[in-house]
């Protein structure tokens, strides 16, 4: 009965494990298309300053001045934050990947700096699963409050 027990998390661990990566959903495209970062899936998992339904959106990023110097003050930020690394970073294009602490799932966070509209777009979404439970909202939101404190007036 005592093996029995201390089995249980770990069958419920490795069954939740095997559940969340049958749940697969394809990769959706990074980077650019037409100046405009992709949109998201119908799942769960994503979360884009470009989508028009409120379960998938998040407001842009303010950007005061030139997209350079604000990509690489992004850049910065997240570099400083846990299980991070960035991939692609341009004048104006941020791509960084975010691994969970346990299971190692990479999320994919993309930045495009607006000049025009004096905004940086953003998109963050899970490679796997249906559902992320808010996790890539509350990254945005977190990557958002950092933004307006380093943010020079």
């Amino acid at each position: 009965m005592e093996i029995a027990t201390r089995m249980s998390p770990m069958v419920a661990v490795l069954a939740g494990s095997l559940m969340l990566t049958g749940c697969h959903s394809a990769r959706s495209p990074l980077g650019l298309r037409d100046g405009r970062l992709a949109g998201c899936p119908a799942t769960f998992n994503c979360v884009s300053s470009l989508a028009t339904d409120e379960a998938h959106r998040v407001a842009p990023l303010p950007l005061s001045g030139p997209a350079a110097p604000a990509i690489e003050r992004l850049a910065a930020l997240v570099r400083s934050l846990p299980q991070t690394t960035v991939v692609t970073a341009t004048d104006t294009y941020l791509h960084a990947e975010f691994r969970s602490a346990v299971f190692r799932f990479v999320d994919d966070v993309e930045f495009h700096a607006d000049e025009a509209a004096g905004v940086i777009q953003v998109r963050s979404g899970s490679r796997i699963g249906h559902s992320d439970l808010g996790v890539n909202r509350r990254r945005i939101e977190a990557i958002r409050a950092r933004w307006g404190e380093a943010t020079p007036r």
